[in-house]
């Protein structure tokens, strides 16, 4: 899995994720992490489906194939992916200031969450 060129683009985008969060918040960095976490969640997401291939299993989307970690115990909190998930698909659809501070609250948690991915697919 390390060697895989999916593994390597979504450590990237989470440090890329991780190095926008720790700048000072302006609307430019804050628009910049949000389009970072959708990234990030892509290749997570797409990282766990190839694990999961490696082990027999199948799964096509990203709700089903975060299901899939949770039994794998690639992640713990099934719950709090599912946030993730509904960040994300928030995120496509983006107009106003006031949900996109929401979702730039929430990139710290969701880093967090990457990371731990990250460190099990390792």
């Amino acid at each position: 899995m390390l060697n895989s060129p999916i593994f390597k683009d979504f450590k990237k985008a989470v440090d890329n994720l991780k190095e926008v969060l720790d700048l000072k918040k302006t609307e430019i960095i804050r628009d910049s992490a949000i389009k970072r976490f959708e990234l990030c969640f892509d290749l997570a997401w797409k990282c766990v489906k190839n694990y999961a291939k490696s082990q027999g299993i199948e799964c096509y989307s990203p709700k089903e194939c975060l299901k899939t970690a949770f039994q794998l115990k690639l992640i713990d909190y099934e719950e709090k992916w599912l946030q993730v998930i509904e960040d994300r698909n928030l995120t496509v659809h983006l107009y106003k200031k006031e949900q996109a501070e929401q979702v730039y609250s929430k990139l710290p948690e969701h880093l967090k969450l990457f990371q731990g991915l990250l460190n099990t697919l390792k």
